[in-house]
């Protein structure tokens, strides 16, 4: 485990995979607070549901993570969403959505705390939340133009070392021992909704 350092910082993300944007931002993090890192997760019938906009599994998205940084910031499943995740919205009317909130906030030990975004819509949203974001700007680098160089090596069968660039050299190595994952949702239609701002499986959404 990480040194507490007085205050938590809570970062709740998708990392579908991790890049250097997410790099930087957690080492900013790791500088003033104990970083708790969600990666989000979708579950229906005891199973996580994966799309291609939401293609690594938790645990292999926890691996990129410890990759980089090993034990000094904590990783947590508890930003999970269960099936039906219509039940989750609207967010700040659902019983649901205040549990999870509340069931992340039990897994921090220190006493104050912050969470960041640097999108402007997720941090009211935060706000609204009472999770205390910080103000930020939102990094370049975005893990959906990465997952689009992925699937689009496979479909066009070239090699494209610009993504190698904008991800960490250890998650590198994991998204490549697991290229049967990129493989199989490179020719697949996404499956994934958007609502009110919030992206979810299909399945399992009703």
């Amino acid at each position: 485990m990480s040194i507490h350092v007085g205050a938590a910082a809570i970062y709740l993300v998708h990392l579908n995979p991790m890049t250097t944007a997410h790099e930087s931002i957690i080492s900013m993090l790791k500088k003033k607070y104990h970083v708790y890192i969600f990666p989000v997760r979708f579950v229906k019938d005891g199973q996580e549901i994966n799309t291609k906009s939401l293609p690594f599994s938790y645990c292999l998205r926890k691996e990129m993570i410890e990759s980089v940084f090993g034990n000094s910031v904590t990783v947590l499943p508890d930003y999970t969403f269960y099936a039906p995740y219509r039940k989750y919205l609207p967010p700040l009317l659902s019983s649901r959505a205040w549990k999870l909130r509340n069931q992340i906030i039990s897994q921090i030990s220190e006493k104050k705390f912050v969470s960041y975004t640097g999108d402007k819509t997720e941090r009211l949203m935060l706000k609204a939340y009472r999770l205390n974001p910080l103000k930020a700007d939102r990094l370049e680098i975005s893990a959906s133009s990465i997952r689009a160089k992925l699937y689009s090596q496979v479909v066009d069968g070239k090699s494209d070392e610009e993504w190698r660039r904008k991800v960490p050299e250890p998650v590198t190595q994991i998204i490549k021992k697991n290229w049967n994952i990129v493989d199989k949702f490179a020719r697949m239609e996404d499956s994934t909704a958007k609502v009110m701002g919030m992206k979810f499986p299909q399945e399992g959404y009703t």
